[in-house]
């Protein structure tokens, strides 16, 4: 595998580029999705909600964790996960800015 270049790159590039990862993929999407819908969740119930192994989740779950898009906390023998909605705010932001600079572009240009 290549070397990675990250340092060459602003932290704010590289902190977006690690959120955007982390959601570059369908089972994440609907990880985030669900517990959207249910605030706290047991691993157990996305497992019955996703086409996906357990061992599966687990890792969506891990990937998602590291990148602080949700939080966990263990109860008994389960895991409880929530959104975080700090993380979710700054990416909010983040997409929302570059939005807000291409309408500004593409209304003083033609591409």
């Amino acid at each position: 595998m290549g070397i990675t270049k990250t340092d060459a790159f602003t932290s704010n590039q590289n902190d977006m580029a690690a959120l955007f990862k982390a959601l570059a993929h369908p089972a994440r999407i609907a990880i985030i999705e669900f517990l959207l819908k249910n605030e706290k969740c047991i691993c157990g119930d996305i497992v019955d909600e996703l086409p996906l192994a357990q061992a599966t989740i687990s890792q969506h779950l891990k990937e998602l964790k590291n990148a602080n898009f949700i939080k966990g906390t263990i109860e008994g023998t389960a895991i409880c996960y929530c959104l975080n909605l700090d993380v979710l705010s700054v990416l909010n932001e983040k997409i929302n800015s570059i939005t807000n600079q291409l309408i500004v572009k593409n209304s003083s240009r033609c591409c």
